[in-house]
C-alpha cells in the first residue's frame, strides 16, 4: 500500500511548462488590448498580435499532444465527477474550468486571426473589404467578449489557485507533484493511479 507522503506526479514539466507560457501570453494579450482601451497609449498592435500567434501555436501544440500523447477522456466530464471523492485526475470544477477557457480561448483566436486581415500585418495583405462591416462587428465583438471573459477567468483562476485548502494544486503546477494525502481529499486515487 502506498504512503500518504508519497508523492504522486500530478503535471509533466511540458505541461507546467504550457500553462506558465500560456499564462503569460494571455496576461500580454489582455495587457496589449486592455490598456489603450482604458486611455494609456503605446504601440500594443505589433506586440498584440505577434503573441496571438503565438497562443495559436502553444494552442495547436497542446491539442495534438492531448490527442496524441494523454488520454482525453481525462478531461471529459463523468457522472463519477458528481460523486464526492469520484474523480479522477481532475475535479468537476477543474474540468468546467478547462472547458471554459478552451471555448474563450478558441473564440479569441479563431477571431483574432480573422481580424489579422482587416488590420493587416507584415506577412498578409490587409482587405478590410473581405468581409462586410456587420461581419467584423460580429467578429470584433465576439473577440472583445472572449478578451472580458479571459479578465473574468483568470481572476477567478487566480482566487482559487491562492485559496489555503487549494494551494496544494497550485504547488503542483510549480513542483510537479502532490502528495497521495492531500490528492485522496478530493480524488479517488485508484483512478489517478490507472492514469484516469
Amino acid at each position: 500500500m502506498a504512503s500518504d507522503n508519497q508523492k504522486i506526479t500530478r503535471h509533466a514539466g511540458i505541461d507546467r511548462a504550457f500553462h506558465w507560457i500560456m499564462a503569460a501570453t494571455v496576461l500580454l494579450l489582455m495587457i496589449t488590448s486592455l490598456l489603450p482601451v482604458l486611455g494609456i497609449r503605446f504601440a500594443w498592435y505589433g506586440v498584440h498580435w505577434v503573441s496571438g500567434l503565438l497562443l495559436t501555436a502553444i494552442i495547436a501544440g497542446h491539442i495534438l499532444r492531448a490527442l496524441f500523447v494523454q488520454k482525453p477522456r481525462v478531461i471529459m466530464i463523468a457522472g463519477a465527477d458528481f460523486k464526492p471523492r469520484g474523480a479522477g485526475k481532475y475535479t468537476l470544477p477543474q474540468k468546467l474550468m478547462h472547458l471554459a477557457w478552451a471555448v474563450v480561448v478558441l473564440v479569441a483566436i479563431v477571431t483574432g486571426l480573422l481580424l489579422l486581415r482587416k488590420a493587416g500585418v507584415s506577412f498578409l495583405e490587409r482587405d478590410p473589404y473581405v468581409r462586410t462591416l456587420a461581419a467584423w462587428g460580429i467578429i470584433t465583438l465576439l473577440h472583445d467578449l472572449a478578451a472580458l471573459l479571459s479578465v473574468f477567468l483568470v481572476l477567478l483562476h487566480v482566487y482559487f489557485a491562492i485559496l489555503p485548502e487549494k494551494r496544494a494544486y497550485l504547488r503542483s503546477m510549480l513542483k510537479g507533484s502532490i502528495s497521495r494525502a492531500e490528492l485522496g481529499q478530493e480524488h479517488d486515487l485508484s483512478k489517478v493511479d490507472r492514469g484516469d
